[in-house]
């Protein structure tokens, strides 16, 4: 009778470790966000103030020997002025980019672009380097909803060439038939700003 109780306790004991291994987990937009950039190779730094932006910006460019970006954005501009970096406007494969972006998916942990940030040009035109600066209120769940926030921002006149980064290692080709033959892998940096 004895064995029986041990076996007893042990299924039971193993059916609710089972359970609890199986519970979904419910991140918060940030969390979420935070969890599927990393996990494709993204960089990013939190920020809190405007300065610390300039400032993990600098570093950035340190850190990978920079001295020069490409950035047509007149508030990002703002930002690079206490810099010592040469500023492109034309866009080149060999210069980082530094750009802003339309909305960060959490669900994918992807960056939704828009002919606001990047013209008329194919992510593939584009540097394989960008840094990008975001707010947390970009954050939506899904594709839709970012679509959805496009719209409504911007009633009337819509941006097109509305495309978006979904792989943070340059070596790493997407299997994604919406991407076939347009490589949009990047080595990305993101700068988030606290706003919220």
């Amino acid at each position: 009778m004895n064995i029986f109780k041990k076996i007893y306790k042990s299924y039971k004991k193993s059916s609710t470790e089972r359970q609890i291994n199986e519970q979904e987990v419910n991140l918060s937009l940030d969390d979420s966000f935070v969890h599927n950039f990393i996990s494709k190779g993204g960089r990013f730094l939190y920020c809190t103030s405007i300065n610390e932006v300039a400032s993990n910006l600098k570093e950035i460019l340190k850190e990978n020997n920079w001295n020069e970006i490409t950035c047509s954005d007149f508030d990002l501009l703002k930002i690079t002025d206490k810099l010592d970096l040469n500023i492109q406007k034309k866009t080149s494969e060999n210069t980082p980019y530094f750009t802003s972006c339309e909305h960060l998916i959490a669900n994918k942990g992807d960056i939704l672009f828009s002919s606001n940030q990047i013209g008329s040009d194919k992510l593939s035109s584009l540097s394989k380097h960008f840094v990008v600066y975001a707010t947390t209120s970009q954050l939506v769940k899904n594709m839709g909803e970012g679509l959805t926030g496009i719209k409504t921002n911007f009633q009337g006149n819509i941006p097109t060439n509305i495309s978006s980064i979904t792989n943070y290692k340059i070596d790493v080709d997407d299997d994604s038939f919406l991407t076939y033959g347009n490589s949009n892998s990047k080595n990305l940096y993101l700068l988030l700003f606290e706003d919220l």
